[in-house]
């Protein structure tokens, strides 16, 4: 959230009425505290010859008490009623309190005031867990920061103008009528503020009420221990209240012993010290940018030791500078340097007070169970109150020994050892903030979706597929929040994994003992977040591997969402398992995308296996669904082409046909670029050119030579005859056709071209490739080395909704239809088929599907080659003897077919023909039964359908997403548009 925002919450009905009951609450307790501390210390004393500071401290002591005994009760009934309620009826007692104190005021009884202090403390007490409790029901999670930081901000600035008006008045003749009457009003319109404030439904309206304080108490520590970042943000906050009574209760003693300077001096010294924190806790939302986190918590406690330190010196030499004089006015006191630089200290330490103080009452808010918020914040009032008692204690026995600026100074010290034990506490915080600038340096690390993390809940089971020995540092450094990991015992007990224990919250799980998701199960009630990774280990495929049904059972058991979240880029790092089987970089680029979460459901009744595997099936099913949304289906075919060469290495084999002469992805694009321009030039102004190919190098390099050029290739199925072929030509509006004689006459379809061939134009690839001379070689070069540039003169589209190919039915039930694929559409069917389909690049596909058709084109040629899998494509798909022979000759590992051929490979194919070869088939669901048999028996492999299917058996089938989104990878998505 930015500042405009941040500040357009104060805009808000939800936020603004809060903001102001709370600002004007706190100018009034603020106003009455310092008008009694200035008037002790400044009249009633020195009239009386009393101990000014003990008084003031007990002063302190009083309104801080309230806090310690009556928390237990306030943080109950702030779970239990609306807390808006609450606040109205609260404010309206204060009416009443404000109303003593004026009259405490007229009076110079230093015991009244005491008990004025102590009524204050106690409606303070009752509202603490109310404001801080509140703002979670009123804010957004990603303005929680904001809110925060807005509510100090005002809080402090109400202090300092409260503790500057009552402070100024009190002493003046006249100022005490006005003190008194203004204390009344401002908590007349406290109340009236509260009326406004929006209803907040009880979060704990079954809780029974429990009026024993010190069980209760108890209770209440109890509930702020059950996380412990929750505990540590406590811990946190309550040394900064520590901190910051010592320094406010001393400031008006430290001015006048130590810095030897008047009232109004002291009041400035208040003023600058509120300004601080006000300007750091502001600045503590631009730091986050929303984030809960305490990354910044460290840093700030150690400069706030820094400047305390400096405060002791600064206040030194401002004293010998000063030295024989008294109550110095600010015009004296500021003469000299040493005084400017006691006010930079007092401001700075403040500042980074804010920035200190903000992120832990956030965590406390965010992290803590709704049911028990008011009650963890009631805790933290406790706390809050022991370490303030603790530091008017510790101050008033310190005194005895040392001036104000002695006790500044082991203060400082203190402190210093507090920052370290905040740095030994919250290590993850630190190495966070560390990794993630050093992987944003080396990986480039980029997070997607992040908005998807705080719509998962307080509660979740974090899904991500394995990639790397990178992926758990990775996510651990970007997650916005502490979550727990859960790890392998085994691996646990490696000796690099031990120390990790200490910087991150790992939870070792014995995956053979049925309890160990008990525990899992637990901490997610915990209102806690758990990282999974389903897959059990690192990828060796470089896709998804078998997905177990663990984290989808957790999170049906705790009743939390599931959240997924692709880690991309990482299987090309060194720290993989992809080493020989892709090309691996030292710093690769990795993004993270976070998915919208999910809910798992199971169908009433059902029980044990089935209920596993339905479970597996669904995890399955969003890991698979994960991977396709994640993938870049927005840009152009010849785009993804680039991005592959850049990915693979412009030298790695990509493509092989009959001729047995391999091509690499440099020799693709220089070829596609070259014939491209060819026939751009012989068919000038034609947006559509028929393609009349067969399953070759050729027919690849004429489609992507057209896509460089602005040209949609019309693929014409030969296999249905000239008239057909024409009546396609006619609704695709092609005037002009692409083939090759070798292919004609192989085929016996002169005649067939002759029909064709009337009032359009014929290109022959052979005439191309002999009119090829040095300038289009040289084209070639330029373009291959610069093919962006290449591209845009070219005038290739950019729009990845453009068409990019015309596919065309087979005319069985009339005249050919023509179906417009887009460069979307095509990403979209191959990255759906990628999302089921094992491949590495160690892989070699056998195609012999043509690519007119659907399955051919998409399935068996786009998907492997733009996915670094070698790819061997035969021209016929009926060559039943001869293919299952090739596939053993090409060490093919993957066969697309279709359900039709299935039967002639089987009745043809020698077993070890299909020795390691998995079939990807198009139609599955329509194999016949003999033909499932067949490869049984014969081959001693399995047709799969259904899920998981990767992983059980070296044959697979998959029902491609081209038949209209029916079958296993189609109901994957709905993005899949045929136009």
């Amino acid at each position: 959230m930015n500042g405009d925002s941040q500040l357009g919450l104060l805009r808000t009905g939800r936020f603004l009425p809060l903001f102001v009951t709370q600002a004007v609450g706190a100018f009034n307790d603020n106003g009455l505290r310092n008008a009694i501390a200035i008037l002790i210390t400044f009249d009633l004393a020195v009239k009386q010859g009393w101990n000014a500071a003990l008084f003031v401290q007990a002063g302190t002591a009083l309104f801080i008490l309230p806090y310690f005994l009556f928390s237990a009760i306030a943080g109950q009934l702030a779970d239990k009623f609306d807390k808006a309620v609450l606040a109205r009826r609260i404010k309206l007692v204060e009416m009443a309190a404000m109303a003593f104190g004026a009259v405490s005021l007229w009076l110079d009884n230093p015991y009244l005031h005491l008990t004025v202090l102590f009524f204050a403390g106690t409606l303070a007490a009752f509202f603490g867990p109310i404001k801080y409790g509140i703002l979670p029901q009123y804010l957004k999670r990603e303005e929680l920061i904001g809110g925060n930081a807005l509510i100090e901000m005002g809080t402090f600035v109400a202090i300092l103008l409260g503790t500057m008006f009552g402070g100024f008045l009190v002493l003046e003749t006249w100022g005490r009528p006005l003190l008194s009457g203004a204390l009344v009003v401002f908590a007349t319109a406290a109340w009236l503020a509260a009326l406004r404030m929006p209803a907040a439904a009880p979060a704990a309206a079954d809780l029974v009420f429990d009026w024993n304080v010190i069980r209760q108490t108890v209770k209440l520590i109890g509930h702020a221990r059950e996380r412990r970042d929750v505990f540590w943000a406590v811990l946190g906050a309550s040394w900064f209240w520590f901190l910051g009574t010592v320094l406010l209760i001393q400031l008006p003693i430290f001015t006048r012993d130590v810095a030897l300077a008047d009232d109004v001096v002291a009041n400035l010294f208040t003023a600058t010290f509120t300004i601080g924190i006000g300007a750091g806790s502001l600045l503590t939302n631009t730091l986050l940018k929303g984030e809960i986190s305490a990354k910044y918590v460290p840093v700030a406690a150690i400069m706030i030791t820094v400047f305390m330190i400096d405060l002791y010196f600064a206040s030194g030499a401002a004293h010998a500078a000063l030295a024989g004089t008294a109550f110095n006015p600010p015009a004296a006191f500021f003469s000299t340097w040493s005084g400017w630089r006691v006010a930079l200290d007092l401001f700075f330490t403040a500042f980074f007070g804010g920035i200190y103080a903000v992120p832990l009452n956030a965590i406390m808010q965010n992290r803590t169970a709704p049911a028990r918020r008011a009650r963890v914040i009631a805790a933290n009032n406790i706390f809050n109150a022991i370490f303030m008692i603790g530091a008017t204690i510790v101050s008033g026995v310190l005194l005895q020994a040392m001036t104000a600026r002695g006790l500044f100074l082991f203060v400082a010290i203190a402190n210093a050892g507090v920052a370290l034990w905040i740095c030994r506490l919250l290590p993850q915080e630190l190495v966070t903030n560390l990794a993630r600038q050093l992987f944003r340096l080396l990986y480039r690390v980029e997070v997607r979706g992040l908005e998807n993390f705080a719509a998962a809940g307080r509660r979740a089971v974090i899904v991500a597929n394995h990639q790397s020995l990178l992926d758990g540092p990775i996510l651990s450094a970007f997650l916005p929040e502490r979550c727990g990991f859960a790890i392998n015992t085994h691996m646990a007990m490696r000796w690099w994994v031990k120390p990790a224990f200490r910087l991150f919250d790992i939870i070792p799980i014995d995956p053979t003992n049925p309890m160990a998701l008990r525990s899992l199960v637990t901490e997610l009630k915990k209102g806690r977040k758990i990282v999974i990774f389903p897959e059990g280990r690192i990828t060796v495929t470089g896709t998804l591997m078998k997905v177990y049904e663990g984290p989808g059972a957790i999170a049906q058991m705790a009743g939390a969402k599931v959240l997924p979240v692709r880690i991309e880029g990482a299987q090309y790092s060194q720290l993989s398992r992809m080493r020989g089987k892709l090309r691996l970089k030292w710093f690769p680029k990795v993004t993270l995308t976070f998915l919208p979460p999910v809910k798992f459901n199971a169908p009433d009744g059902m029980r044990g296996s089935e209920l596993r595997e339905h479970q597996a099936d669904q995890l399955y099913d969003v890991m698979t669904d994960m991977v396709f949304r994640t993938s870049n289906i927005d840009q152009t075919l010849f785009e993804a082409l680039l991005d592959a060469r850049a990915t693979h290495g412009g030298k790695h084999k990509i493509l092989e046909d009959i001729q047995r002469s391999p091509l690499s992805y440099d020799r693709l694009i220089l070829g596609s670029f070259i014939l491209g321009r060819k026939i751009a030039r012989a068919a000038p102004g034609q947006k559509t050119i028929g393609v009349l190919l067969p399953n070759a190098n050729g027919c690849f390099l004429t489609l992507f030579g057209l896509h460089a050029f602005g040209r949609v290739p019309a693929m014409l199925n030969f296999s249905t005859g000239a008239v057909n072929m024409s009546a396609a030509c006619i609704a695709a509006q092609v005037s002009t056709i692409v083939t090759s004689r070798k292919f004609i006459e192989a085929g016996n379809m002169e005649e067939d071209l002759k029909i064709l061939g009337r009032n359009r134009k014929v290109i022959f690839l052979e005439d191309l490739r002999e009119s090829l001379g040095l300038g289009d070689k040289f084209y070639g070069l330029f373009a291959k080395t610069f093919p962006k540039s290449a591209l845009k003169s070219a005038g290739a589209s950019r729009d990845p909704n453009s068409p990019a190919v015309i596919l065309f039915t087979s005319g069985s039930e009339g005249v050919p239809k023509g179906v417009v694929l887009s460069h979307r559409n095509l990403h979209a069917n191959r990255h759906q088929a990628g999302a089921r389909i094992a491949f590495t690049a160690q892989d070699i596909v056998f195609n012999a599907l043509p690519m007119f058709h659907a399955f051919g084109l998409t399935g068996a040629s786009l998907l492997p080659v733009l996915a670094g899998v070698r790819t061997f494509l035969y021209p016929s798909p009926l060559h039943y003897k001869i293919v299952p022979e090739l596939c053993y000759d090409t060490n093919a590992t993957i066969l697309f077919g279709t359900d039709t051929f299935l039967m002639g490979y089987a009745r043809n194919a020698h077993p070890y023909d299909f020795f390691n070869v998995r079939l990807v088939v198009s139609g599955a669901e329509r194999v016949k039964p003999e033909t499932r048999e067949m490869w049984m028996e014969k081959f001693g492999l399995r047709i799969l359908e259904g899920y998981g299917a990767t992983e059980c058996a070296p044959v697979l089938a998959v029902n491609t997403p081209m038949h209209y989104r029916t079958g296993t990878v189609g109901r994957l998505l709905d993005r899949i548009e045929f136009r």
